[in-house]
Parts: structure tokens; C-alpha cells; sequence
């Protein structure tokens, strides 16, 4: 006997392109409505990406100033993901659970601090 497959495994053509978009939007729903964190850096990320298009610098420039913030976005998805399954599987304290989380935790605030830099670079490169 095979291993168990998913039930979107076995789509095809438009279908599952069709289910793909179907649970893009549940994960970002669900994303919104449960994570403080996202809500707080979707708008954040929004100014700032206005601001990135109206800055007098190079199209590649415009590029990595509002590229650097979707990765926040991806990398506080992925944090959310990991939360989500650890509180599945349990909400008692555990020290793995802990690791997991805060594992996740550090991807995100290195992908912040990444995103300052580049901020702080293009901005120094254009205006000093």
C-alpha cells in the first residue's frame, strides 16, 4: 500500500490552480484576522511601499525597497504557519514548542532588520 496523498495532489490544470488560489486567500484571511503582527506590518508595508514608488531613486532601487518588505510579509506567513501547527499539535509549555516559536520569531526580526538596512543604504546612497 502507497502513502496517504492529499486530496489537492491529485488536480490538475485548472482545478488546482483554481483550489491554490482558493487557499492563498483562506492563509491570508486567516492571517489577517488572527495576527496582530501582520495586520501591523500589511500597513505598514503599504505606506512604505507608496513611499518606495515615489522616491527619486532607479527602478532597481524601487525594486529591492518594496521586494525586501514582501519577504517580511513571506517570513511573518511562515513564522504564523509554524505557530499555528505547534498550537495544533498542543498548547501545553514545552521547550521544543518554544524553540519552534521562537525560531520563528528570530526569521522575522532578522528579515526586519534586513529590510532597515535597506532602507538605510538606498536612502543614504540618494540623499547624503
Amino acid at each position: 500500500m502507497g502513502h496517504p496523498t492529499s486530496e489537492f495532489k491529485t488536480r490538475r490544470g485548472i482545478d488546482r490552480i483554481a483550489a491554490a488560489c482558493r487557499n492563498t486567500w483562506d492563509g491570508l484571511a486567516w492571517a489577517w484576522r488572527s495576527e496582530a503582527a501582520f495586520r501591523q506590518e500589511v500597513v505598514v508595508i503599504a505606506i512604505a511601499t507608496v513611499v518606495a514608488l515615489l522616491l527619486p531613486v532607479s527602478g532597481f532601487q524601487k525594486l529591492a525597497l518594496i521586494g525586501v518588505l514582501g519577504l517580511v510579509l513571506v517570513v511573518e506567513l511562515i513564522n504564523s504557519a509554524i505557530e499555528a501547527i505547534v498550537d495544533r499539535i498542543s498548547l501545553e509549555r514545552h521547550p521544543l514548542s518554544k524553540a519552534a516559536k521562537d525560531i520563528g520569531s528570530a526569521a522575522v526580526a532578522i528579515t526586519l532588520l534586513m529590510a532597515t538596512a535597506t532602507w538605510a543604504v538606498v536612502l543614504y546612497n540618494r540623499f547624503v
